[in-house]
């Protein structure tokens, strides 16, 4: 008999171990916004060995866009600090895989692929100060529409570190501007998951051309009164393995994260 696939709102109320397993069984596929409330959710970055300690390297250099919460042994595919017993390897809804810069598939699962000299790199995500917007009264438009947020490469350099570069990767909420200090001052409290924005206004002073047009994830109408409110987001490092062309290395798909059992608190300034 075939599996059917939960909705949100019996995904929302799960652990990170729960959907987890939803994920490993294939029941979820789609973007992980408003799954497992709560828990905090990672960016996924997957490299050979030999690429680690530059990219740890580029991880520190642009820690609002490349928050890291854990790095795995060479060819294990369990990240112990953050999810004891998870599998990097199953436990993601749809991962990317690069060669030489260029997407070349997206795939459900990575056994097939995994190789003894991988390394996993696991970066805070936004959707950890989502949850906290929402405790806080702001809405947010992406998850009311069941989308992924919008996000864009902007004309922000990121500091270089061995092979990798390339732009500043931004994701967008729209708020009105009562909101936006609110927003400011939620976010900042959880620098582990990109902390406060990077820019609030007009889209043309980060090399933006057109709101509606994002690089990853989907579009968000904009209401009249406004204002386009942008954070550093996780999906820098793919930009920069594009721009490096990069002969292997694998991500989460925009939006599809990894969720640890971390609560959302622990990533918390204070």
């Amino acid at each position: 008999m075939a599996t059917t696939s939960p909705d949100l709102a019996a995904m929302a109320g799960l652990t990170g171990a729960e959907a987890r397993a939803r994920i490993r069984a294939g029941q979820w596929r789609r973007p992980t916004a408003g799954v497992a409330v709560g828990y905090a959710q990672a960016n996924v970055v997957i490299l050979p060995a030999a690429l680690a300690e530059p990219f740890h390297e580029f991880c520190a250099g642009n820690p609002q866009a490349c928050p890291l919460l854990e790095v795995t042994a060479p060819g294990s595919p369990e990240p112990r600090r953050v999810a004891p017993g998870a599998d990097l390897r199953r436990d993601v809804p749809r991962y990317r895989v690069y060669h030489h810069g260029t997407v070349m598939a997206e795939v459900d699962h990575l056994l097939d692929l995994w190789r003894p000299d991988l390394v996993a790199f696991l970066l805070g995500c936004s959707f950890t100060t989502e949850a906290a917007l929402l405790r806080a009264g702001v809405r947010l438009r992406h998850l009311e529409q069941g989308t992924a947020v919008p996000m864009y490469r902007t004309n922000r350099a990121c500091a270089p570190a061995g092979p990798f570069h390339g732009p500043l990767v931004v994701s967008m909420r729209p708020l009105p501007p009562a909101q936006v200090e609110l927003a400011r001052a939620v976010t900042a409290r959880y620098p582990r998951a990109h902390g406060a924005p990077v820019h609030v206004g007009d889209p043309a002073a980060l090399g933006i051309a057109d709101l509606s047009c994002p690089d990853y994830g989907a579009p968000v109408p904009m209401a009249a009164g406004e204002v386009p409110v942008f954070w550093a987001c996780g999906v820098t490092p793919q930009a920069a393995a594009e721009a490096a062309r990069l002969e292997f290395m694998i991500t989460h798909a925009p939006g599809h994260m990894f969720i640890t059992d971390l609560r959302d608190e622990e990533l918390a300034d204070g």
